[in-house]
This record gives C-alpha cells, sequence and structure tokens, in this order.
C-alpha cells in the first residue's frame, strides 16, 4: 500500500502507456520527491554547512564530466548505515554513516562520483521509466517512506516500511551494465575532477569485504549496486593504466567528519574520545574542532572556550571555523558579538549559507532586526525559492511589528513546501492585518490569487490519483 500523504501530493507523470520517462517528468518527480523529502522527514540532515560540503565536492565532479550545465542536489540524511542514492532529476542522497565510513576524502567523492553517473546516463530514468504510472507513484512514494521511516517512533510503522524498503530495494537495483557504465564514467570523472582513482575502487573493495559479516543484511549500498568481483577487477585494471596522483583530504572533509561525530548531544564515550585525540603531543586540528562542538552540544561552555583558544592558534581558514566561533558566540550569549563573527566570515567565504543565516540570526537576536530584514531582502531577490530565508524574513518583520509582510513572507515558506492551504491561509491574514500601503496590498492580494490556483490544481491531483 502507498503512504496516502505522500502519494498524493506526487505530481501527474504524463501518458500511462508511455515506455520512456521524460527529462521533464524526470525533473518534476524529482523535485517532488525532494520537497517531500525536504520538509517532510525527519531524517533529512538539516545542517547549512554539511549540506555545502556535500554539494562542493558534487560540483566538482559535475563540472569534470558530462553532467556540466545539468542541475544536481546533494544532501545529507541523518542514518548510520553506509549508503548514498541518486533520484530522478539529480538529487543525490549521501548517508551520514557513509561519510564517517569514508577514510578518505577520495573515497566519499568516488561514490558520488558514481552516482552522478547514474544521473548523468538517466539510469534511473531509463529503469522506471518502463514501469506504469501506478509503479511510478508507488517508487516515488516509497522512496520518501522509507526514508521518514527510519525515523519513526511507531514500530508498527517501521515495520511496514521494512517491508516496503525490500521491495524498493529490489526496483532500484541497477543492471550489471548500469553499474559497469556507472563504474567507467565515474573513475573518468573522479580523475578529471582532482580526486585521487584509487579511493573509488577502496571503498568498494572495503564493501565487498565487509558484507560478508553481513550475510543476507547487506549494507543498502550493496542492495541497490550490485557489487561483484568481475566490477572490482575490471575497475583495478582500468586504474592500473591511469598515472598516481596522491591527493590530501581538505580540512573541510575533516571537520565535516568531527562534526557528524559530536552529533547534536555528544555521548559521553565520545567527548572522552574527542578529550584523548586534543589530549596527545601534536593533535589534528579536526580533533580540537570535535572537541569544541562536543563540548558546546552539552552545554559545557567553559571548556568550549578553553578548547577554542587552542583552535585560534592553529590559525586555520575554512569557514566552518568562523561558524563555530560564531555559534561558541551565540551560545555565551553574544549575538551581536556573533553577528560580528559571522558577518566577517562572510566576507571571506560570500557562498556559505551557514554564516549568512547564522548573521541574519544574530542580528535579529541583537535587537537589530531592521538590519536583518535590509540584508535578507537583498537575498531573496538572488533566491526567492530559499523557504529559510523567508523564514528569516519574517523573523525580522515579526520583531519590527509588519503584520502584512510577516504573513506574506510565511505564506512564501509553506508555498515552497507546497502546503497551499497553509499559505492561502497567510496570505488571508496579510488582507486583514490593517498595517500595508495600497501597492503592498495589492502584491498581497495577486498573490493569493496565484497560491490559490496551485491549490486548486494540488486538489485536482489528489482527486485524479486517489490512494
Amino acid at each position: 500500500m502507498v503512504p496516502r500523504g505522500l502519494a498524493q501530493n506526487l505530481p501527474d507523470l504524463g501518458d500511462n502507456a508511455s515506455t520512456d520517462l521524460s527529462p521533464l517528468a524526470e525533473q518534476r518527480l524529482g523535485a517532488q520527491i525532494m520537497r517531500e523529502i525536504r520538509w517532510r522527514d525527519p531524517a533529512y540532515l538539516r545542517d547549512a554547512e554539511i549540506e555545502d560540503y556535500l554539494n562542493r565536492i558534487g560540483e566538482r565532479l559535475v563540472a569534470a564530466g558530462a553532467g556540466a550545465g545539468l542541475s544536481f542536489q546533494f544532501f545529507g540524511v541523518s542514518d548510520p548505515s553506509l549508503n548514498a542514492f541518486a533520484m530522478p532529476g539529480g538529487n543525490i542522497g549521501v548517508h551520514t554513516g557513509l561519510i564517517l565510513a569514508a577514510q578518505s576524502e577520495s573515497e566519499l567523492a568516488g561514490v558520488l562520483s558514481h552516482e552522478v553517473a547514474h544521473v548523468t546516463q538517466r539510469h534511473i530514468a531509463r529503469m522506471v521509466g518502463k514501469q506504469s504510472q501506478t509503479g511510478l507513484l508507488m517508487l516515488a512514494s516509497l522512496l520518501v517512506a522509507v526514508l521518514a521511516a527510519k525515523s519513526s517512533s511507531q514500530v508498527s510503522q517501521g515495520a511496514i516500511m521494512a517491508g516496503q524498503a525490500a521491495g524498493l530495494s529490489s526496483q532500484l537495483s541497477y543492471s550489471r551494465d548500469f553499474e559497469n557504465e556507472a563504474d567507467r564514467l565515474g573513475v573518468q570523472n573522479l580523475a578529471a575532477a582532482g580526486f585521487d582513482v584509487r579511493g573509488m575502487v577502496g571503498f568498494f573493495e572495503r564493501l565487498q569485504k565487509n558484507s560478508r559479516l553481513y550475510e543476507n543484511n547487506a549494507p543498502a549500498y550493496m542492495r541497490t549496486h550490485p557489487l561483484t568481483g568481475d566490477r572490482i577487477t575490471e575497475m583495478e585494471n582500468r586504474i592500473a593504466q591511469m598515472p598516481y596522483r596522491q591527493v590530501p583530504d581538505s580540512l573541510d572533509f575533516q571537520l565535516v567528519r568531527a562534526k557528524l561525530k559530536a552529533g547534536r548531544q555528544a555521548s559521553r564515550e565520545v567527548l572522552e574520545e574527542f578529550e584523548r585525540a586534543a589530549r596527545v603531543s601534536n593533535p589534528s586540528f579536526a580533533a580540537q574542532y570535535g572537541l569544541v562542538r562536543a563540548y558546546l552540544s552539552v552545554r559545557r561552555l567553559a571548556d568550549a572556550e578553553r578548547a577554542m583558544v587552542e583552535v585560534r592558534k592553529r590559525h586555520e581558514v575554512s569557514a566552518m571555523i568562523a561558524g563555530l566561533e560564531g555559534d561558541l558566540r551565540l551560545a555565551q550569549g553574544d549575538p551581536a558579538g556573533a553577528a560580528k563573527v559571522f558577518r566577517e566570515g562572510k566576507a571571506r567565504f560570500p557562498q556559505s549559507r551557514r554564516l549568512l543565516y547564522g548573521e541574519l540570526e544574530a542580528l535579529i537576536d541583537s535587537g537589530r532586526p531592521a538590519e536583518a530584514l535590509t540584508a535578507v531582502k537583498a537575498e531573496v531577490l538572488t533566491t526567492p525559492d530559499n523557504a529559510t530565508l523567508w523564514e528569516l524574513r519574517a523573523r525580522a518583520e515579526a520583531a519590527l511589528g509588519m503584520r502584512l509582510a510577516q504573513h506574506r513572507s510565511l505564506a512564501e515558506v509553506y508555498t515552497i513546501r507546497g502546503s497551499y492551504a497553509a499559505a492561502v491561509e497567510q496570505l488571508t491574514l496579510a488582507q486583514s492585518a490593517g498595517d500595508g500601503d495600497f501597492f503592498e496590498q495589492s502584491a498581497v492580494d495577486s498573490r493569493l490569487r496565484d497560491v490559490r490556483a496551485l491549490l486548486a490544481e494540488q486538489m485536482r491531483e489528489m482527486k485524479n490519483n486517489p490512494r
């Protein structure tokens, strides 16, 4: 049975008799699945720093190969299993367990390069395009439901989803030809992007060796990407003909792993491990960074400040270090100081969404919502589909008592999430706020007509695709 709440909102994919999933249909399907995952799946990793990092690596791989010019999104999934997966429309998810298991950045990049090849060669579209409309809707729903079930506290739902997950794995298992093609192109793109190609085969070799310990419960990546000795041998032969290149890991690779290891609330064992690693004669910078993160996560602020002194002494440069300093200032109750740190970091790393969000939040918290509103308005003009920016804009407007503007901004948040009924409600509240001028009121009226049309279309799709 397809989960009703997920299947209802999936788009019409066209003629049921079609034997191919068109690029347009693939993009629409991928966009809707990502909307469901991003806004309704608790397993989605809501961490702008880590998502930015994954997209930097992914974009580097895409630019080096056949994917240049195509739209890709890379995102994290809070899950300890070793898995990564490509979905329709160039959306590639990476489990946190895989990031932590990678022994080098080239190993992580090798997995992403393999997934990018599946997308550029349209393996998913070719694999599912021959199914009926019902099959595609089921596949799309299950992709979301299996992820959501991982974070569910309801055992019965988890049991249901476990059975559906087995069926999903069978449907998504790539053919040998597809896997060989993704291996070949993945290696090429990995080398062209400047990574060590041995990282790709090294990771797959370790997966194959460890899979013997799992017996019938193999890692998810092994189930959807059948791994054979022949495949590894072919990769080794291909790589043996390529020049050797030793590629050091980036600092951010190590910092991302340290941040994931610390988690939202570090356990005593993890905290003690970071403390031991930071006490050695020449500690790694990642260990010192991770120790600050771990102290922050359990609110040991004096210890975090002492550990941060050692981080500052190293004079390493990364947007993640600026983010750590800003987070420490916020935790210490100094939002004005945090705003300054985030702003200075953003000047050096203008593409960092984490530093941008941090500065806006700190400005609002320090009683400077007008500054935050000016900044966020400029950002929304360039990225109007960013719900986080609209949320921050609504916070700034609320602090300034701008009721019409606040409700209009919240309506944009709900529209981006696909919650059109809630968006209509917010726009209706904006109409009755009574504090906007003629032009603002007219803009609200116009937007309300647009969103009502989207809601009507959503209702028609739900009616035409009952579950």
